[in-house]
């Protein structure tokens, strides 16, 4: 199955130089984790709601804007790639989601670990997938 078929198109998105608070009322308002960064519609970041509350939030940066907690190691999947390669870059990096882009670096989608475990019900792989990706959490 290819990421195109389980990925969610046209992902609402957060300028650098948006607030945090921008960045959480998307993941409110749409019920989701984490928010791509897009500055003329190629990816420069992920921002998470754990990247707020642990970068902005614990330290009392209300003001903060989203450059300032963003990282720009972003690691992306293409619309032609299969759940399979799609679960084995989310198990290397450790990360539950990925900006989907076309051949010209635009964003074009996000797809989550649970986008695959639902649509493409591979509960095994899943499964591995998740202990890949957690083993970071364990050590720590």
């Amino acid at each position: 199955m290819k990421i195109s078929e389980v990925m969610t198109s046209n992902p609402k998105t957060v300028k650098p130089t948006d607030s945090l608070q921008a960045a959480a009322r998307i993941m409110r308002d749409e019920d989701a984790g984490a928010v791509p960064v897009v500055a003329e519609r190629r990816v420069v970041g992920m921002v998470t709601d754990r990247d707020i509350v642990v970068r902005a939030v614990a330290d009392g940066d209300f003001d903060a804007k989203v450059s300032d907690i963003v990282s720009g190691d972003v690691i992306t999947a293409s619309p032609d790639m299969s759940t399979a390669q799609a679960a084995e870059l989310m198990s290397e990096h450790q990360i539950r989601r990925l900006p989907v882009v076309d051949g010209d670096e635009r964003l074009v989608g996000i797809v989550s670990l649970g986008d695959l475990a639902v649509k493409e019900r591979k509960e095994a792989r899943m499964g591995e997938t998740l202990e890949n990706i957690s083993e970071g959490v364990k050590r720590h």
